[in-house]
């Protein structure tokens, strides 16, 4: 094969009409209007009987209101559920049965929960690590340890750690190692996307796989709406490239579709590990422009903790197996003794009760003394982040979020801005990025702690996908990646409350009516 050939394996992708036909706010819509057609249909029907199906109707109502107040799900959802059962009892608790029965995604969650048992003790914890963490200020042993209730993310020392504050100066360093894989790549995307991006890349992978390396991709099923044919892993293997699609789209009824693969990780040899918000499709490097500039973020990791992120893809390309293999020899991994600061990348499974992609961000606003700084492309919180960031900012801590100044979602636009109100009157800075789109996903705080990953500030990322991210503690980039804060700010413009009043009304009215359904979305 030709080195440096762009490779391109099909002509066009699809549109992506099948995507907004089937996107979960179109689908709850459609549910709402199918029960207002069947109520007019029914009450036309009985109309002699309704006070007595008055009478059921209430009845079965409280009965729902006292079965939520004692279920375990938070409490901005048992609103949301609330709500729409006093409107639309019938339809409401048939849709929470379905959620809640989880139809579809119990053989998957069964086989999580035994992978994770069964590799829990694969990544031992550096009991050095904890010697030296054992009176540190922010307490990160408490946090280490509630992590690992969800399976093994030791935290690392002996790993160095790269920034990029953009997906185009994260680019030709991908490729740059990718080059030199002798053993294994593994790729896990939540989109890929044929261009100029996936094809630089797959030109490496398909003369990789030829050479005898392992090469192996994983990415969500959702692609195959609009990004991907449903063929593409049989054209990915002709390549010589074993390739699988998460929790491929099917049409049949399940809650199984609810819980999606957002994760981005990319692992060479088991040296060398790239996570952060970019996808492999053009617009992540700016080669595209669909949301003006798109501002995104990568970290590199060579080092003890790069093992963390090899054991994460194991875990989910081995999901469908009924008896699952893991190969010890793909956790080896260098060390770089030379290397300050503290690494613990870990992994959010929506299978499991503890959700750490929330803990960690709780844990930081609760423990910061000075500053707290914040991006993310969505902000649909629940009660408890809402809370922790007011809590923060209302006891001295700085607290500012950038958002996007131009939205890739109007939907996800509409429900941020219904929280701006609230965050500003509590002291939060709130700035949207004038050039365009912000995706990138990074935390840093006090300048001595920070998260770089895949996880947004919204309902999907902390409850129901699957997601990865770094922890990072007093490792030399944290001020690379604060500096990066600052020099976005300052190209952003602050929201004040004179200016939500004013400014996009449209959106603010539309917030307002989605927030009540937020959590289903």
């Amino acid at each position: 094969m030709e080195e440096g050939r762009i490779l391109n394996l099909i002509k066009k992708p699809k549109n992506g009409l099948l995507r907004i036909v089937f996107s979960r706010l179109v689908i709850v819509f459609l549910m709402l209007g199918l029960q207002i057609f069947l109520y007019i249909a029914f009450f036309a029907l009985i109309s002699q009987f309704l006070p007595y199906f008055a009478v059921f109707q209430s009845v079965f109502a409280f009965g729902m209101v006292i079965y939520l107040f004692n279920n375990k799900m938070d409490s901005s959802a048992k609103l949301t559920w609330l709500a729409l059962i006093a409107v639309l009892p019938v339809f409401g608790a048939f849709l929470l049965a379905f959620t809640q029965r989880n139809l579809g995604h119990r053989n998957m969650q069964k086989n999580m929960e035994r992978i994770i048992k069964n590799t829990k003790k694969m990544l031992p914890q550096d009991n050095k690590v904890n010697d030296e963490l054992s009176d540190d200020l922010y307490c990160t042993n408490n946090l280490h340890r509630y992590m690992n209730h969800s399976g093994a993310y030791p935290i690392c020392d002996g790993t160095l750690v790269n920034y990029y504050p953009m997906g185009e100066d994260a680019f030709p360093v991908m490729l740059e190692e990718l080059e030199k894989a002798e053993k294994f790549i593994f790729l896990e995307y939540f989109i890929i996307q044929e261009g100029y991006m996936w094809g630089r890349i797959l030109d490496v992978l398909a003369r990789k796989a030829a050479e005898g390396v392992d090469v192996r991709v994983l990415y969500d099923g959702t692609c195959e709406f609009s990004k991907l044919p449903s063929r593409y892993p049989q054209l990915l293997g002709n390549l010589g490239i074993k390739a699988r699609m998460f929790a491929p789209i099917k049409p049949f009824l399940s809650s199984h579709y609810n819980y999606r693969d957002h994760r981005k990780i990319m692992v060479i040899d088991g040296k060398t590990a790239f996570s952060g918000g970019i996808n492999l499709a053009d617009e992540y490097i700016n080669h595209t422009h669909p949301c003006g500039q798109w501002k995104d973020t990568a970290i590199m990791l060579k080092g003890k903790a790069v093992s963390s992120f090899t054991l994460m893809f194991l875990q989910l390309w081995e999901l469908p197996n009924p008896y699952p293999e893991f190969d010890m020899d793909h956790l080896e991994t260098d060390e770089y003794s030379e290397a300050e600061g503290f690494v613990m990348p870990f992994g959010e499974c929506p299978l499991t009760e503890n959700k750490l992609g929330e803990a960690v961000y709780m844990d930081i606003l609760n423990r910061a003394r000075s500053s707290v700084h914040i991006m993310t492309p969505y902000l649909i919180l629940d009660d408890e982040l809402k809370c922790a960031l007011k809590y923060a900012a209302q006891r001295g801590v700085d607290v500012k979020l950038i958002l996007p100044g131009i939205p890739d979602n109007k939907t996800a636009y509409a429900l941020a801005r219904s929280h701006y109100g609230e965050l500003i009157d509590a002291g939060i800075g709130i700035y949207e990025y004038t050039p365009g789109m912000v995706h990138a996903k990074v935390c840093v705080s006090d300048e001595c702690r920070a998260v770089v990953g895949t996880i947004n500030l919204d309902y999907r990322s902390l409850y129901h996908h699957f997601e990865c991210a770094a922890y990072l503690y007093k490792a030399p980039c944290i001020s690379e990646i604060e500096q990066d804060f600052q020099q976005t700010l300052a190209v952003c413009r602050k929201i004040t409350r004179a200016e939500l009043k004013s400014e996009r009304k449209l959106y603010n009215l539309a917030g307002a009516f989605l927030k009540v359904v937020a959590p289903l979305m």
